[in-house]
Order: C-alpha cells, then structure tokens, then sequence
C-alpha cells in the first residue's frame, strides 16, 4: 500500500509558466491584452480553427457561444446527460430549455439515434424551437460527428461541441476544434483548461468558430463592449467605445494565457505520456473479467483525458462505492465521471425525471470509476492504481 495520497489529476506545471507568469506580473499588462490574443492565435493554430476567443472558463465558451447563435426563451438546446452539469446551465441561464438525450453504450457519448428521436418529439409537441445541438466528447473520445452532422443538417440546427474533455482529439481528418459545418450552419467549439484538464491555465476556457462567429461571441464575452480595454488603453487607442450587446464578463486574463503559452508547446509531451499510462492500464488490467475497460473506436483519435472503467457488478460481491472506499484506502485518489444531470435534483424535479428516463446514462453510471490519468504519474504509481485494482478485484470476486 502507498504511503502517500496519489492525487487523481493534478496540473504539470514547471519553471517556465512560472516565468511567463512572472514576466506578465512585471509588465504594464496583466488583464486580457497582447498575451491573451497570441495565446488565441496560436491554439487556433493548433486546432485548424481560423480564430478563437479565449475566456474565463469553458462554461464561459459555452454560454458566449450560445448566446452569439441568439438562443433565448423558447429555444430547444439538445445535449447529453452524462455531463457536468455547466452543458446544461448555460441553456437555462439564457432562459431556452436544455433537453437531455440519452448515450452510446460503449462510448458514453450521445446517442444520435436517441438524438433523433428526442428532435422529433419536440417538434411534435410544439412548444419549443430546436436550435442548437451540444455534443458532449466524454473522456476525449469524439462523438460521432459524421452522423450528429447529418441530423444538424436534416433539422437545421446548429452545433456547439462541449470539448472541455477533448484537446486534442480528431475523428477521421477532422480535428475537434475545426469550424467546417454542414452548409448554412454554424458549428463552434468549447475547450476547457481548468486544472485538471490536459492543459491547464487554473482556470480558462476557448471557444472556437469562424471569423464572423467569433467577432460576435468576443462582443458578447465582454459586456457587449465594441473595444476592449487594451484596444482603449493601449498605444493609439481611442477611449470611445459603445455597448452593443448586453454581454457578460468572461475575459481571460494575460496571467491566465501566460501559462496557456507556455503549456502549449508541452502538449505533445503531456500527450505521449497519457498514452503510455493507458497501454500500461491496459496490458495490467486487460484480462480481469470483472472490469470493462474505455472503449476507442477505429478512425478517431483520443485527448484520453480520463480512463473510465466500469464494473461488472454481477461478478463482484461489492457495489461501485464500497470499490471507492478500497481504493481510498489504497491512497489511490479515484473519481467518478459524470452523475447524470437527470438525477440532480435541479433537472430530475424541474423536468420530472426518473432515473431509467435514460437507462443507458443510468446504469453505466452505476458502474463507472476513473482511475488516475496525467503525465506526472510515474511508473511506480501506475503500478500502485494497477495493483490496488486488481487487489480489489480478487478480494471481491463473486
């Protein structure tokens, strides 16, 4: 047994963000400014978008993004369940009406034939718009997007893809953050650098999208201002400025995009041991009959941003919690991801919900555990998480 906690997904942070930070600290500049837009510049680059926006965090992507689409009351915002419950909110603060769609058994991500099915009853009781779809990239595994795109054709609707989990991904030739849409649509991207995330800015978010898209969202990610304070107060600038829109205040710092800078170039790293970490998990854990472990379909490629196993809890004398507490006594730090937003009490007593409205959602929930996933994992600790786990296992077989 470990003599210390194994934290479950701290960020990797070194000298050189602690020197940009520095840097910025030191300068004339410190809210959103010149590093906030090469910070933009550069992971537009760096997910074939031709802008983004960078923002306070990815909830604050979302919420612009909807908000410059025109979402409003009366608006059907179509999303998974098994999400962190930000997808859902930031429909409802605009006042449309987030309506749940079940998930892929395999993958966790929605369903596109429950999608469907969910569109179509909509449009039959009459009393909502659909407008948007928000695709949910569980654990970075991309969501089918081939066929998600077909339905937003079919029915007009636009998307805004929650990638809070998913940098970087791709599927097939596409990269997650890459605009192109079907015609006369609008499809943009939320990205997510909280502190657990695969790169982080402690918090932040980016929201990528076509040029014209994005000019709109950047109104409405500062008060609705037509300039900013650097275009106000920088050399040469004017002081005038106009309300537009009545925005929200969701800029990013220049401290926040000094670490993003310098995150930015470390990714591949970050990356390369991400992977290591799940071939370990694999090849420890792949022949233990009473674990599933995280599906990958061919043609994508995965952020891995968690490693969700599930439980085959009819092979086991112990539940999914009373797993959690072994491995907690392991020190093995250990999460779950996501509760299903239809079983908070929020969405279940405002919409009605049953826990088996989406039976997929819940009892894949049931069975969830996700293991510890980040490039500062040593070999030794994988081999703890690996050893506490089959330990669990062996002791539990039913």
């Amino acid at each position: 047994m470990r003599d210390t906690f194994l934290p479950f997904s701290p960020p990797m942070l070194g000298d050189d963000e602690i020197d940009e930070v520095i840097d910025t600290l030191r300068s004339d500049w410190i809210t959103t400014g010149p590093k906030t837009r090469r910070f933009e510049q550069e992971f537009a680059a760096k997910v074939d978008a031709p802008d983004a926006l960078a923002v306070f965090s990815c909830t604050d992507a979302m919420q612009v993004a909807l908000a410059a689409l025109g979402v409003g009351p009366g608006d059907a915002v179509f999303t998974t369940t098994f999400t962190f419950c930000a997808t859902a909110h930031v429909a409802v603060h605009l006042g449309a009406t987030p309506v749940l769609v079940d998930v892929e058994p395999d993958t966790l991500n929605l369903d596109p034939s429950a999608l469907r099915v969910a569109i179509e009853r909509t449009l039959a009781d009459g009393q909502l718009r659909p407008k948007v779809i928000m695709p949910v990239h569980y654990a970075g595994h991309p969501c089918d997007m081939v066929a998600i795109d077909a339905i937003a054709a079919e029915f007009g609707l636009h998307i805004v893809e929650d990638a809070a989990h998913a940098f970087p991904a791709a599927l097939e030739d596409r990269t997650i953050g890459d605009p192109t849409a079907p015609s006369g649509l609008v499809r943009a991207t939320a990205f997510s650098f909280y502190a657990t995330k695969n790169i982080a800015t402690a918090e932040g978010g980016m929201l990528t999208g076509p040029s014209d898209f994005i000019d709109e969202a950047r109104l409405w990610a500062l008060h609705g201002m037509s300039r900013d304070a650097w275009k106000r107060y920088g050399k040469g600038g004017s002081w005038f400025y106009e309300v537009v829109r009545p925005g929200f205040k969701c800029n990013m710092t220049d401290i926040q995009a000094s670490i993003g800078l310098r995150q930015l170039p470390r990714l591949d790293g970050f990356q390369q041991r991400r992977g290591e970490v799940v071939a370990r998990y694999r090849e420890g854990l792949g022949e233990l009959s009473e674990i599933e472990l995280p599906t990958e379909r061919a043609g994508i490629t995965s952020a891995r941003h968690l490693f969700p196993i599930r439980l085959h809890l009819d092979r086991l004398t112990i539940d999914r919690a009373g797993f959690m507490d072994r491995m907690a006594e392991r020190n093995i730090g250990a999460s779950v991801h996501f509760i299903p937003l239809h079983l908070h009490p929020y969405y279940r007593d405002r919409f009605d919900l049953a826990p088996e409205d989406f039976p997929v959602a819940w009892a894949q929930y049931q069975r969830l555990v996700s293991l510890p996933l980040n490039p500062r994992l040593t070999e030794n600790d994988v081999d703890d998480v690996i050893e506490a786990v089959v330990e669990i296992v062996r002791h539990f077989r039913a």
